[in-house]
């Protein structure tokens, strides 16, 4: 029987905090944010899926990720996945998990792999979007440190949010917006924005304007270049010279602005699946 780890046994296996450190771990060995396959869509009548494979010199793993549109008039999730790993050797499948609590998981520690060491020890931070992702990132804040203050932004509740931007020191966006969700011009030159919300071209959630005066971090150069609207618009823009990109992996500690675009990358999830099943 191959075995099947729940969304409950993922979570209660691996803690946030330790979802980071497998990250930073694997980037602090060497691994290539820019090996392995590329994800790879395919349509379907109903939304799309989305295929994910990646190896280490342990397990090979892929994640089978569908996309569903109209579930939201449902009331079931937009996202739904599966994820398997098997044997580098034999190729043997060895374990079944819930793909989006591994996504859930994977996603802010790699945020917070990026970024936690610009951040102060008790932040202020503003959240757009109350999905998995924005309560997985406070979630895994919270399992790093003790925020200052924490104000969650969605469609329904808001209000005057300049007060909170102009004193964030982090600012997550995590929502399925496909235009800048703030000004940026209120935000301070110590603050660090991150952006998980789309791995679209055409979409963003930061503005063109804190792109030309941010450090900008992404996960591989190539792949952000390919996917990641933030990155993409404001190149076409001519707000963002591709040469200044830095990767994850880069030791570099830049002064003023940071700006963290992940879109989501295959070697992340095997990285947090092996440290889910050897925990």
């Amino acid at each position: 029987m191959i075995p099947y780890l729940a969304a409950e046994e993922i979570f209660a296996r691996l803690s946030p905090a330790a979802a980071v450190s497998a990250i930073e771990d694997a980037l602090r060995d060497g691994l290539d944010t820019s090996a392995g396959a590329a994800r790879s869509s395919v349509p379907l009548r109903h939304g799309s899926m989305l295929m994910m494979p990646a190896e280490s010199g342990s397990h090979a793993g892929v994640k089978l990720v569908t996309v569903a549109p109209g579930n939201a008039e449902r009331g079931l999730p937009r996202i739904n996945a599966v994820y398997v790993v098997f044997d580098a050797v034999t190729l043997q499948p060895v374990a079944l998990l819930d793909g989006t609590a591994l996504t859930t998981l994977r996603t802010p520690a790699v945020s917070f792999a990026a970024v936690r060491r610009f951040l102060p020890a008790h932040p202020h931070v503003v959240v757009f979007g109350d999905g998995p992702q924005g309560r997985g990132h406070v979630g895994t804040l919270g399992d790093l440190c003790a925020p200052a203050s924490v104000t969650v932004v969605t469609r329904t509740r808001g209000g005057d949010l300049d007060p909170a931007l102009r004193s964030a020191d982090l600012v997550v966006c995590a929502t399925t917006a496909r235009a800048p969700l703030f000004d940026s011009g209120l935000l301070g030159d110590d603050v660090v924005v991150v952006a998980v919300g789309s791995h679209e071209p055409d979409a963003r959630e930061v503005d063109s304007a804190f792109c030309a005066r941010a450090t900008v971090i992404v996960e591989d150069r190539a792949t952000a270049l390919r996917e990641a609207g933030d990155i993409v618009l404001a190149v076409a823009d001519g707000a963002l010279d591709p040469d200044r990109l830095l990767t994850i992996g880069d030791p570099s500690r830049p002064d003023g602005p940071v700006l963290f675009k992940g879109t989501g990358m295959s070697w992340q999830d095997l990285v947090v699946a092996e440290a889910i099943l050897a925990a």
